[in-house]
Parts: C-alpha cells; sequence; structure tokens
C-alpha cells in the first residue's frame, strides 16, 4: 500500500518553515527556498533594453540543491502552496517558484499571512489564491530601474574614483540628504539670544509659594534680546519693578497615544530606546516574527508580519485588546470608543501594523524563552500595542501673566491627573521636551509678586542636528522615498560603502561620500533628486494597483538617463581619493597605516601594498578601566555577532563583561557598576554586587547595539 501524498508548503526561511510544520503535522511538508531562487545575472545587466526591457531570470547560484529538493518533493505532493512574504518580494518569489516547478500562475495555489499563528496558516490554506501579477510587476518595475541605475553608473566610478563604489536610486538619495544636512551645518551662523528667567515667591494664606517665571514681553511686544548688555538692562529693570498677577489660564490637556508601529516607526523607537541600530532591528524583529520556541506552548510566532506602513489592526485583534485592557488595567484605561489613528499619505496600507500576535502573551512571561534583545523588542511592541487603544494621558495646564510697568513674565506648567496610556508607555523623540510635569502652585489673579532672584542665560542659535538613523527613517518616510523594506538595508549600504560614517549614534558623510554626492549632483541631477525618487515610487504603487504598465516607466526614463550617461562619461575626470592616514606604524615596515573598508568594517592596512601586506583591526576601547586589574578594556565581538567588553591584558587578565562597565565605582559599596535600561528606556549605572544593587540614572546614551 502506497504512502499517502502530502500537501507542500513552500515559504521563503528555514525559521518559518519550522514554525509552520509543527502547526500543521502530518498531512503537510514544509520546504524553505531561502529567498529568492531566480534573479538578473550578477555578470551581465539582465535588462534587455534593445528588446523593450526584457528581464533574464537566472538560478541563483547555491539554490540549485534547494530546488532540486522542492521539485522533488512537489513531484510527490498533492497540492502545493507557495506562502512566502505578504509583500511585492514575496509575490515575485512565489511567481518564480511556480514558473521553476511548472505550476500554471492561474491556479490559486498561494497563500499569504499576517502572522506566523496557527489559526492564520490553517485560515489561509482555506483561501487560497491567484499570484498578484500587480505586485510582480512592480517588483520587477523596481528591479530593472535600480539594476539600470546601478549596473550603468557604478563602472563610471570605479574608472573615475574607486573601485568597489555603487550608485543606486535610494542609496544616492539617503547619501545626498546626509550630505545636505552637513552643508547646513556648515554654512550655519550662529545667532546670540538671552533669556531671562525669575525666581518669584508670593505670600499664600499658610506659607509663601515659591515658583520660575520667564521674561514673556517687552513694551506688547514679545521679548527678543540679542545681547549681553540689552540682558543686563531688562534685568536691572525687572528687579527694580512691582509686579502682579494680571490673568491666570487653566485648561485640560488630552495626550493621545501614539499609534501601533510600523517598520519605520519601530526603527526609530528601537534606536532611541534601546540604541539598536535599523538592521539590528529588522534581524531581531524577522525572528520575532518567524517563530520562537516557547516553554509550554511551542514554537510560536510572536508578532505580525514586520514590513508594512500600516497603523491598522484587525478586528480580533481589537476585541481581544479591548477585553484585555480593562481586567488588567482597569476600566477607566478603556476608551469608550477604540482609537483611531490616520496612517500617512502615501502608505500602501497592505498589511496590519505590527503587534504581538496575542495580547495574553505579556513580556515578562516568555521572557525566559527569549534571548535579551529579542525581549527587548518584543516588550517595546506589546507595549506600544497595548497602550494605543487606552485612554488619554489627562493634564491640568496653568499659565500665568505677570505683568509690571510695560514688563510681562509669564509661568506655565502643567500637571498629570490621570495616567491613562503612559502607565505603560510613552514615545520618545529626537529632540528634548521643553514642557516639565509638576505640582501646580495656588495662585490668584491680582496677587503681588516677589522678584527674588533674577537670571540672564547666554544662547546661540543651533544648526539643525546631524542625522541618527532614527531621523534619517523617518526624514526618508516623510519624503516618500524607498518603501518600509528599504530603509534598514539601505542605511547598511551607505555606511558599508564608506559614503557614511556612523560615531555616537549620528551620521556624518565623509570625503568619499561628499564627492561621489557631487559628481551625482552634476551629472545624474534626477537619480539624487528627492522628488524624482518619491514620484518613481508612486509610479511603482500605480503598477501594483494595475493602473500603469511597468514597462511604460522603464520606456520613460531609459532615454534621458542614456544621453545622461553619455555626457558624463565624457566630462567626468579621474579623481584620486587618497587613504585616510593612521598614527598606527605598521610593525613590518614602519610605514604609517592607512584606514581601509572591508567587509565587516574599517581597518588599518599598510600603504605599501602589495610589498608589505600587513593588516591590523581597529581596537575601541572605553573610558573605564579593568575592574579586575585596572588596564583598559576592549569592545570585542563575540561568535554571534554580540558585543562584550574585555581586559586587553587577556589572557593575563580573564575580565569580561556583557554589560557595559561605567566609569563610575558604585558610591555605596566601591564595586564597579554597569550601564543598563529601566523600564523607561533610561539609561542607568547598576552596581554589580548582588547584595548592594545601587543604581543611578545618567543622561544620555551614547553608543548603539551593533
Amino acid at each position: 500500500m502506497g504512502t499517502a501524498k502530502q500537501k507542500l508548503i513552500i515559504v521563503e526561511s528555514p525559521a518559518k518553515a519550522k514554525t509552520i510544520g509543527k502547526y500543521l503535522g502530518k498531512g503537510y511538508k514544509v520546504e524553505a527556498s531561502q529567498g529568492h531562487v531566480c534573479d538578473l545575472p550578477k555578470s551581465q545587466l539582465g535588462v534587455d533594453i534593445d528588446n523593450d526591457f526584457e528581464l533574464k531570470y537566472i538560478t541563483i547560484r547555491g539554490r540549485g540543491e534547494i530546488l532540486s529538493r522542492i521539485r522533488k518533493e512537489a513531484k510527490n505532493a498533492s497540492q502545493i502552496y507557495f506562502a512566502t512574504d505578504p509583500d511585492r518580494e514575496g509575490e515575485a518569489i512565489s511567481w518564480h517558484l511556480y514558473h521553476v516547478l511548472g505550476v500554471d500562475e492561474n491556479e490559486p495555489c498561494r497563500i499569504e499571512f499576517n502572522e506566523v499563528t496557527k489559526k492564520a496558516v490553517q485560515n489561509a490554506i482555506r483561501h487560497p489564491r491567484k499570484l498578484d501579477m500587480g505586485r510582480i510587476d512592480a517588483q520587477q518595475a523596481r528591479r530593472a530601474l535600480d539594476r539600470l541605475v546601478g549596473y550603468k553608473i557604478s563602472p563610471l566610478l570605479w574608472v573615475k574614483v574607486k573601485k568597489g563604489l555603487s550608485a543606486g536610486r535610494v542609496q544616492s538619495v539617503a547619501t545626498r540628504m546626509v550630505v545636505d544636512r552637513e552643508r547646513e551645518i556648515d554654512n550655519f551662523i550662529p545667532e546670540e539670544y538671552w533669556d531671562v528667567n525669575t525666581d518669584c515667591s508670593v505670600k499664600g494664606d499658610k506659607k509663601t509659594v515659591r515658583f520660575n517665571a520667564r521674561l514673556s514681553a517687552v513694551d506688547g511686544k514679545k521679548a527678543q534680546i540679542r545681547n549681553g548688555e540689552e540682558a543686563d538692562k531688562i534685568c536691572k529693570k525687572i528687579e527694580k519693578t512691582d509686579f502682579k498677577i494680571t490673568e491666570i489660564r487653566k485648561k485640560e490637556k488630552r495626550r493621545q497615544p501614539a499609534p501601533p508601529f510600523t517598520t519605520s516607526s519601530l526603527q526609530q523607537e528601537a534606536s532611541r530606546k534601546l540604541g539598536f541600530t535599523t538592521a539590528r532591528t529588522m534581524q531581531v524583529v524577522q525572528q520575532l516574527y518567524e517563530g520562537i520556541d516557547i516553554a509550554g506552548e511551542g514554537t510560536q510566532g510572536l508578532v505580525t508580519y514586520i514590513r508594512t506602513d500600516s497603523v491598522r489592526i484587525s478586528d480580533d485583534a481589537l476585541n481581544a485588546l479591548r477585553e484585555f485592557i480593562p481586567k488588567h488595567y482597569g476600566p477607566s484605561y478603556l476608551p469608550a470608543e477604540k482609537n483611531e489613528f490616520k496612517g500617512r499619505k502615501n502608505a500602501q496600507d497592505a498589511h496590519e501594523a505590527i503587534r504581538p500576535t496575542d495580547v495574553n502573551r505579556l513580556p515578562e512571561t516568555i521572557k525566559p524563552s527569549l534571548s535579551r534583545e529579542q525581549y527587548m523588542l518584543y516588550r517595546l511592541i506589546y507595549n506600544r500595542f497595548v497602550a494605543s487603544q487606552m485612554e488619554c494621558a489627562v493634564y491640568e495646564t496653568m499659565a500665568v501673566d505677570i505683568a509690571g510697568e510695560n514688563i510681562t513674565l509669564r509661568f506655565y506648567g502643567e500637571h498629570k491627573t490621570f495616567a491613562g496610556f503612559t502607565v505603560l508607555y510613552e514615545e520618545s523623540t529626537d529632540e528634548a521636551s521643553d514642557s516639565v510635569e509638576m505640582n501646580l502652585p495656588a495662585l490668584k489673579e491680582g496677587q503681588k509678586i516677589s522678584i527674588e532672584k533674577v537670571n540672564a542665560d547666554q544662547h546661540f542659535t543651533q544648526p539643525p542636528s546631524r542625522y541618527t538613523e532614527a531621523s534619517l527613517v523617518r526624514t526618508l518616510e516623510e519624503n516618500g522615498i524607498g518603501r518600509p523594506s528599504t530603509y534598514a538595508p539601505t542605511i547598511t549600504t551607505i555606511i558599508s560603502r564608506g559614503y557614511v560614517s556612523r560615531e555616537k549614534k549620528r551620521l556624518y558623510p565623509t570625503e568619499l561620500g561628499i564627492m561621489v554626492t557631487n559628481m551625482m549632483e552634476q551629472y545624474f541631477t534626477q537619480i539624487v533628486d528627492t522628488e524624482f525618487t518619491a514620484i518613481m515610487e508612486e509610479k511603482l504603487d500605480d503598477v501594483e494597483e494595475g493602473e500603469q504598465n511597468w514597462k511604460q516607466i522603464l520606456r520613460e526614463f531609459w532615454p534621458e538617463f542614456e544621453k545622461t550617461l553619455e555626457v558624463a562619461e565624457k566630462e567626468i575626470e579621474k579623481v584620486e581619493v587618497r587613504d585616510e592616514v593612521s598614527d598606527v606604524p605598521c610593525d613590518k615596515c614602519g610605514a604609517m597605516m592607512v584606514y581601509k573598508m572591508g567587509k565587516y568594517g574599517k581597518f588599518l592596512a599598510c600603504p605599501n601594498f602589495p610589498d608589505c601586506r600587513n593588516t591590523k583591526p581597529i581596537l575601541q576601547y572605553i573610558e573605564a578601566p579593568c575592574p579586575k586589574c585596572g588596564k583598559r578594556l576592549l569592545v570585542k565581538m563575540s561568535k554571534k555577532n554580540r558585543r562584550f567588553y574585555g581586559c586587553e591584558g587577556y589572557p593575563d587578565c580573564d575580565f569580561i563583561s556583557w554589560d557595559k562597565p561605567a566609569e563610575e565605582k558604585c558610591p555605596k559599596c566601591g564595586q564597579y557598576m554597569i550601564e543598563k535600561q529601566n523600564n523607561k528606556g533610561e539609561k542607568i549605572h547598576l552596581c554589580t554586587n548582588e547584595s548592594c544593587r545601587f543604581k543611578t540614572t545618567v543622561q544620555s546614551q551614547e553608543e548603539e547595539t551593533e
């Protein structure tokens, strides 16, 4: 008697295959394609310009064995389902697999799900559909455009500038943004201004009430103090003037919670709160999406699909959340109606927001089954999701005008009267907030005010801040450049190519990045133009919606681009890019070593290559000394690419720590302290002595998790 045939499901990753396989049991076989199986050839353009931009697809090298295994399983399968990711890229992978396996693309074998859960997978199998050619054509158009730009401009850069450089539609715009910001900073002319603040008091019924007020207006106009002389003059006048309260305005302010995460907002918040790079965020959240082995539950997909620009959530998830909130936080924390959020104007809105697949799976309960980074990111996603449907935070605000002899001082304060969603989560920002929560002073209109002290502080207007990864992602999204799946690889590329460097979370253009951007601006204006790139994204969206032919985009783009290439090849002169010289001598020949960029980042190399092939890693030290021997501590990377800290005296001194040691010793017991984060995302220093555990909050987080 023959063995009953199984149904075959093809996904992209082995982790996802493992998770789904456990859900479906013996009647199904789940195989992983490990991403694309077909692509344009690396060694040639792969776009036949003379034949109406026909694309040449070949089997990717190294995928032969995978395809043989999938073909073998397909021959013995009673039914084949293609369950690649629910986006353009996933649709294209399914399309290639359809052709490789000889399946009719009109046959409804394509299944998709927004979360890797048993219920979602089983429901998807019950509702297969045909391939979405709109998505496929949009992906083909993007692939062809990127190939034309990359394969035509990059060789030009190799000849004229330096071997190994590259250009691309999105990466070139991102590099230009970083360069433009540096230009703004270089050209910025600071202007002097002064703030005048006062320490005030008023006698109350039982005690003296003290508060601060700032100079608001002079002679009925907004106060603008330009120099120290003006500040000194107004301070003396304030000291001699009698003041009284002329108006008190009290209001109630309600703060709405932030929507659940999109790909962009997750990358931004993980950077601010956790110090993750965009690449690290996407790597860890991919693990949460594909499935984690949870003690007592088996393998579970913990979050919904992670490449999305939508802020909506499903009705099932919303109903479960609205049941959860009053049970865990009380009825007052649940709004009468669900909170509504508007997505971005250019959002595709193809998928739900990123959320936990089960709101009852609390971060703390599954913490033992997660790595430190998985737990931190899951908790961030979970808390943001739950908070998004909680009641507003309510504040009582108070604005007080204090007048005297053509001078107006103003006090403003706010006091939280109901925590609402802030009991669980508050969104971070790139800039510091001016508002300070306080107990509001008991004041009355008409009361006379005593000025106890007047302070004048000099300031200078500041240039715009350099981009962080978070703020660059936000700007790319606001300008409609790229899509959720492109932000992380774009930033990784411009850093790995040496166009941009990352120092203490800030992005700086390198000399090479500035040089290439200048060249691109002069000869390839369209490619580095934000508006042109955004319009191209809209055209790709139109292709997906079936409103435009994908080849028409290429027909319109190529003729002008071809002319630009011809001009650039003739006019661009060869540029010599010199390597940056270090202060480290080569220990083989004595020459001062230079900085080079390799596959794994910067390293030191001898300039006398190939006669001298000496290279060295770039050592990174931290300020804190080794707690064991007092020598310097090095930043090191484990085999799993996790950062740790070790003594430079190894193997004589074996001190290592996964947490960054702090410079300061514990003021209570003298033991060394480490840097950690509390539940609010604030950086703290924590004593490592188990019987002490003293902790103190510190101001800023300087480093990123690589």
